[in-house]
């Protein structure tokens, strides 16, 4: 994930807005190659109207990474593997992170309802103590 900043009145890295001959500059690629990528389901870059591809910030990064990948040694199908395993651990990470966030608000909120317990009248509740060691419990029940 890029920490770039935005530029004021940029695009956003997911806007469709490169065409094909300027993404295959960008990332060294043929366009050909761009396409074969699209129709293995490696990249799948927005349309216009027309039906011409446009590609995004996001789109070219995804591209160059690829390169890089295929240029190490690593087939094609090894690529899409370690995109998926990219993309799965994104998932995850994203997914720890509202679980952590929810699990601070939950330990607030019993913390908050524990202060105004503590904070209000007594309870009529009976107290409950802990039994003293080595102390016996015998419970009773009636014969059916």
């Amino acid at each position: 994930m890029s920490t770039r900043r935005m530029t004021p009145g940029a695009p956003s890295p997911d806007a469709a807005v490169y065409v094909i001959s300027v993404a295959a500059e960008l990332t060294g690629l043929h366009p050909q190659t761009l396409r074969t990528y699209e129709r293995l389901g490696l990249i799948t870059p927005g349309r216009t109207g027309g039906g011409g591809r446009r590609y995004s910030h996001h789109d070219i990064e995804l591209l160059r990474q690829i390169a890089d990948l295929t240029g190490a040694g690593i087939g094609i199908e090894g690529v899409r593997r370690i995109l998926d395993l990219q993309n799965q651990v994104a998932a995850l990470r994203s997914r720890n992170e509202e679980l952590a966030a929810e699990l601070a608000a939950t330990r607030q909120a019993l913390r908050d309802a524990l202060a105004t317990r503590v904070a209000a009248a007594p309870s009529k509740l009976p107290a409950v103590r802990q039994p003293d060691i080595g102390q016996s419990v015998v419970v009773w029940r009636r014969g059916r």
